[in-house]
């Protein structure tokens, strides 16, 4: 496989979609992250709200024990206080939920909105790159052998732009089916070219 075209221009195109492809990749990420980062702000409700049931639960729990320690006092004087220590553990409970729901949707939307964009760009570019790079080696290979230059000429008489063969010559085809070499060597040139290559 080859990666960059031995010419400088295709190879400079090449590189710069390359790194353009991984920029893309680099900001679709950074932009999940700043999305993450945002939702997750959604949270902090749900934080205050745990942390005051929390203490408030404690609170209440403590005056209800220190109620039922009291010489005298019957259990039934603490028991609002135990009754209302349970509903402040319930407000914890939802302050919790809803901290855990906003997680779940900073990591949701957070993983899509990066994943999306960059499985787009990504599924047009790497096939492109690997297509290029297979094409590219099997030409590299091709091109020292004489066998070689013979099926990059049939490959050119397939896959170049009229255009650019009859620039070569009018006759290039029956040329090249009568193993003329130059023109042999003419097409192989062209295909080379056309891949970048020398």
């Amino acid at each position: 496989m080859k990666l960059y075209a031995d010419r400088a221009p295709i190879a400079i195109r090449q590189l710069l979609t390359d790194l353009f492809v991984i920029v893309w990749v680099y900001a679709w990420i950074r932009v999940g992250m700043a999305l993450f980062d945002l939702i997750q702000k959604l949270a902090v409700p749900g934080q205050k709200l745990e942390s005051a049931g929390d203490g408030l639960a404690s609170n209440l729990n403590s005056a209800g024990d220190k109620i039922n320690g009291v010489p005298g006092v019957p259990d039934s004087v603490a028991a609002p206080f135990k009754n209302a220590a349970s509903a402040a553990a319930s407000l914890a409970n939802a302050g919790r939920e809803q901290q855990d729901i906003v997680n779940d949707l900073a990591w949701t939307l957070g993983i899509v909105v990066a994943v999306l964009p960059i499985l787009f760009l990504v599924g047009i570019w790497l096939p492109l790159r690997i297509r290029y790079a297979r094409r590219a080696g099997s030409a590299n290979r091709l091109r020292n052998a004489t066998a070689g230059r013979d099926l990059l000429a049939l490959r050119a008489l397939a896959t170049q732009p009229l255009k650019r063969l009859v620039k070569l010559d009018p006759e290039i085809a029956a040329l090249w089916r009568r193993g003329d070499p130059e023109a042999v060597e003419s097409l192989a040139r062209l295909e080379l070219r056309s891949l970048g290559l020398r």
